[in-house]
């Protein structure tokens, strides 16, 4: 007797197989590409879940113009719409599904004809989400006997959410995941007669053994009594998978953690997890689950949409790609940010200087408006986990807001804070952890950690500096010191002069850098905030680019490496990057495509 459980995760609003910010279709995403998967695989057993892991509301440019344009689509929203079309039986929420605020997310998830669930959270207004929901299901034995089978389904997300969206803090809390497990997970057995709980684990694969406000807890609450079934996500990995190999604890090959069956399906409909419970009776009568299998299936290039989700997000396709085609200005070069990680990245430069300029104004007339201003961005589309696709790519010529939100995607707004020199260098410091250590002599080492993303590698405009790999790197990508005596920021300047420690500076960046908890927490905890989440940061990019009218934004790297003799690194980048004037041709060697379809380059030092 076979239960399946199908799980999506990390939707992000990718809805149909179209690149929005390449205004081209995509064989990589989409839900509707999903869904092809999704009723075979259901096709195949006689009970059967369709669950999702969270943020499903947030990502893209249709989730953004579904949020700020509320009136053009009264109805559903067409995330909700969709899955209410495919039958899904539960979903939990992640931290990005708060993006647009509570009000948004409460009228939107109230169309839902399944449980939205965030057992974490705790409102301080309004009522709470759901917890938990119960879920029935019948099995039928070889002889034909029905067996009732209960199913609690759990949902947490990261304890840090209303950190990273500072605005909901007087609306709400979220609390530790495995405080919360160890206090709900035996009442929903205990209340509900349950023969299995699920949980959707809004969190990434960490360490088994448990630390207050774990950002990454599938790992710990799967070592929790109670809980029999796991779906990861948040980090838009995938598991099972060979990434996870070799670590305590974990089988990379048979998809379970502490022994239990777990799935993590990638990010925009990459992958369909699958989880297979077959169950027998013991003598009493009762059901047990006798063996499983857990994997993550891939969506085949070649899968086609389903008009189940086609149809009901058709109207906010062809809105979405109305409001992309609006015409901004014109740009006299390409912005791409296929070399961000060696310091060449126009459309970066072009966020700080229209973050600049809109500090500028806002200072002018008060205490601060003397102070040099400096501002901090990170390449968001960087490939990475994202996939080979995933990077900035905007021509020369007209540039429309679909370049716009190609050049910063995400809802963020526009802070300031007040820096010294020491700090300055503190956070430069924080930011070369993306980079592994390379000895001198080193030939073909990986350039990158892994494990660091490339939306923590800030790039400050208004300095230069230089970056020694030679040099450990101080910090661990979660923000945990890894080398005290590390100091990989050599020649740091401003305005040709060295930064002194106590030089004071205003530095422009991001809502999301406020958050009491992340890798820069420490150097902006007791610093005072000159511009608390001011405008939305895409729609500043908006007024400089028109005040511009055609925008040139020089070539010219804030940061170089510490040249090393006789040394080389290689790094990914994006395939169309090998047919594309290279940055530093003297230094830079394209070496064909790689096995994840990236574009390999040998960079000497």
């Amino acid at each position: 007797m076979t239960l399946r459980i199908l799980a999506t995760s990390d939707l992000h609003m990718h809805l149909l197989p179209y690149d929005y910010l390449a205004d081209r279709p995509s064989d990589r995403i989409g839900l509707a590409r999903t869904a092809s998967l999704i009723q075979a695989r259901r096709a195949e057993v006689r009970a059967c879940l369709l669950l999702d892991n969270g943020d499903f509301l947030q990502g893209g440019p249709m989730g953004d113009l579904v949020a700020r344009r509320a009136a053009l689509f009264p109805d559903t929203h067409p995330a909700i719409a969709a899955m209410n079309a495919l039958g899904y039986d539960a979903a939990a929420l992640g931290n990005h599904d708060f993006n647009f605020g509570l009000t948004f997310l409460r009228r939107t998830v109230a169309r839902a004809r399944f449980p939205v669930l965030a057992a974490n959270l705790s409102m301080r207004r309004g009522p709470d989400f759901a917890s938990f929901c119960v879920i029935d299901r019948s099995l039928t034995d070889p002889q034909g006997n029905r067996h009732p089978l209960r199913i609690g389904i759990i949902g947490f997300l990261p304890p840090q959410t209303e950190e990273w969206d500072q605005d909901l803090r007087p609306l709400m809390h979220s609390d530790d995941i495995m405080d919360c497990a160890r206090r709900l997970v035996p009442r929903l057995r205990e209340t509900t007669g349950v023969d299995l709980v699920v949980a959707l684990a809004h969190t990434g694969i960490g360490p088994p053994d448990p630390t207050p406000r774990m950002e990454h807890a599938a790992h710990a609450l799967a070592t929790l009594p109670g809980i029999d079934v796991l779906v990861a996500g948040h980090t838009h990995e995938v598991f099972p998978g060979p990434r996870w190999q070799g670590r305590p604890g974990i089988d990379a090959l048979r998809g379970t953690l502490s022994g239990k069956p777990a799935v993590m399906p990638g990010f925009g409909g990459s992958h369909l997890g699958v989880i297979d419970l077959h169950f027998t009776t013991d003598p009493q009568g009762r059901l047990t689950v006798d063996t499983f299998s857990a994997r993550t299936e891939a969506v085949a290039p070649a899968t086609p949409a389903s008009a189940l989700v086609a149809r009901p997000v058709a109207a906010a396709h062809r809105a979405t790609l109305r409001q992309l085609s609006t015409r901004i200005g014109r740009s006299a070069s390409a912005l791409n940010s296929h070399f961000a990680v060696i310091g060449h990245d126009r459309g970066l430069r072009l966020v700080n200087l229209a973050q600049r300029w809109h500090v500028r104004q806002r200072l002018a007339g008060t205490a601060h408006e003397g102070l040099p201003v400096l501002s901090a961005s990170a390449p968001y589309r960087a490939g990475g986990r994202g996939g080979p696709q995933h990077y900035t790519d905007v021509p020369a010529g007209t540039l429309s807001l679909r370049h716009l939100a190609d050049l910063y995607s995400f809802p963020n707004r526009i802070t300031a804070i007040r820096l010294t020199g020491a700090q300055l260098r503190g956070w430069l410091e924080r930011s070369a952890s993306l980079f592994n250590h390379i000895p001198p002599g080193s030939r073909d080492a990986t350039l990158l950690n892994p494990d660091f993303p490339a939306y923590n590698f800030d790039v400050i405009d208004g300095i230069s500096w230089r970056i020694d790999l030679s040099v450990p790197a101080r910090f661990h990508p979660d923000g945990r010191l890894a080398c005290a005596d590390a100091a990989r920021i050599r020649d740091l300047t401003w305005q040709t002069r060295p930064v002194a420690d106590d030089q004071i500076f205003v530095l422009a960046t991001n809502s999301y850098r406020l958050a009491t908890c992340g890798l820069f927490s420490p150097l902006v905890a007791r610093n005072t905030v000159i511009l608390d989440r001011d405008a939305m940061t895409r729609d500043v990019l908006r007024r400089y680019v028109r005040r511009q009218r055609c925008i040139r934004v020089p070539d010219r790297p804030n940061w170089t490496f510490v040249p090393q003799p006789d040394t080389s690194v290689l790094f990914e980048t994006a395939p169309v990057a090998l047919d594309r004037p290279l940055p530093e041709p003297d230094r830079l060697e394209g070496l064909g495509i790689g096995p994840d379809g990236f574009a390999m380059m040998r960079l000497t030092l």
